[in-house]
């Protein structure tokens, strides 16, 4: 293992030793190799750079407690990678070899795995672009599927703390019918302007209303929303959502704990019933929500008046967190060992 401050880190890249790519050529996948080199070389004509022909996907690398490092869930980032490609039009990377280059890549570069201790993890980035040089709008005919690695510290400076968050109506992060249910960059850059607007004025994150009425929530920043009230959880369905994993992990664990779940359309003015609120994705596990102001309305929605997680986003959170470690069975059979 190396001899780093892995207690230091925060959430960013730092470079390791290998990446793992594959290419995609005449129809067909090639054989995956193993590279050094942290640099691409692509044509500047290349699809990917000029018409967003580019998916992503993130997860995570736990070192445990027993010494074992585990991958949490490869086969639904697998799979939703493969919703990606669909909606793009990119050729499938199968679910057998999205987890082998997975596996490969974390082993290779396992002495970048953080200890447990540190509370920082291994993060893995899949991204998949098309390459071939041209200029028309059609999908590209050449295509690298290439996944990296870096260490990571929490996402937000606090960590698991409460954080304020701010509506936003000037900006949308994708259209009803749009990609916003796809990993691509595009949604990420659509957001940039709002959630720098939003530090501006002193929020951690941008709260973002569909796109279509302003009068339902979508996303907290790049993160699905849940509430929870009634011994409910409660988090949005809409078509401009993109399926978190994190979320569907964390509805599976409030029915184990005896929760009811719903996801539907949840109006604005519904955030004044719940008792906690959150935003939820690989990065920052749960990040609480303190309050939601409506800069517009000057309406304030408050979930957590002393700045602390509530006991229901605590509970959850400590859960998901055992299971990632290996600290508590898991019954699902979410994580994989990768490295005994």
């Amino acid at each position: 293992m190396k001899d780093l401050d892995w207690a230091a880190l925060s959430f960013g890249y730092f470079p390791t030793d290998y990446n793992v790519r594959c290419y995609y050529r005449n129809g067909n996948w090639g054989e995956i190799e193993v590279c050094t080199d942290d640099h691409l070389n692509i044509h500047m004509a290349a699809t990917c750079l000029h018409y967003g022909q580019e998916a992503f996907e993130g997860l995570k690398a736990y070192r445990c407690p027993d010494g074992k490092i585990r991958v949490f869930r490869m086969d639904e980032n697998a799979a939703r990678l493969q919703s990606t490609c669909h909606g793009i039009m990119m050729p499938e990377v199968s679910i057998e070899r999205f987890k082998e280059m997975v596996c490969k890549v974390v082993r290779l570069n396992q002495a970048y795995v953080p200890t447990y201790e540190s509370g920082a993890t291994l993060y893995i980035r899949p991204l998949l672009i098309g390459i071939s040089p041209q200029v028309g709008v059609r999908p590209a005919s050449e295509y690298l599927f290439i996944i990296f690695v870096t260490p990571v510290g929490p996402y937000f400076k606090g960590g698991f703390s409460a954080n304020p968050y701010v509506i936003t109506r000037d900006c949308d992060r994708a259209a009803p019918l749009g990609t916003g249910c796809f990993k691509v960059g595009g949604n990420y850059a659509a957001s940039l302007r709002a959630n720098s607007k939003a530090h501006e004025q002193g929020y951690t994150c941008e709260f973002y209303l569909d796109a279509k009425e302003k009068k339902y929530i979508d996303e907290c920043g790049a993160a699905n929303f849940f509430g929870i009230k009634n011994n409910t959880y409660i988090t949005p369905e809409s078509s401009s959502i993109l399926p978190s994993i994190t979320n569907k992990s964390l509805i599976q664990l409030a029915r184990d704990f005896g929760m009811n779940v719903e996801r539907r359309p949840i109006k604005v003015e519904e955030l004044d019933t719940f008792d906690e609120a959150g935003a939820c994705g690989t990065a920052a596990v749960i990040s609480p929500i303190s309050y939601i102001d409506d800069l517009e309305t000057g309406k304030r929605y408050t979930f957590s008046k002393d700045g602390k997680p509530g006991h229901v986003s605590t509970r959850l959170y400590r859960g998901l967190l055992d299971i990632q470690y290996g600290i508590a069975e898991d019954c699902h059979g979410w994580t994989s060992v990768v490295v005994e």
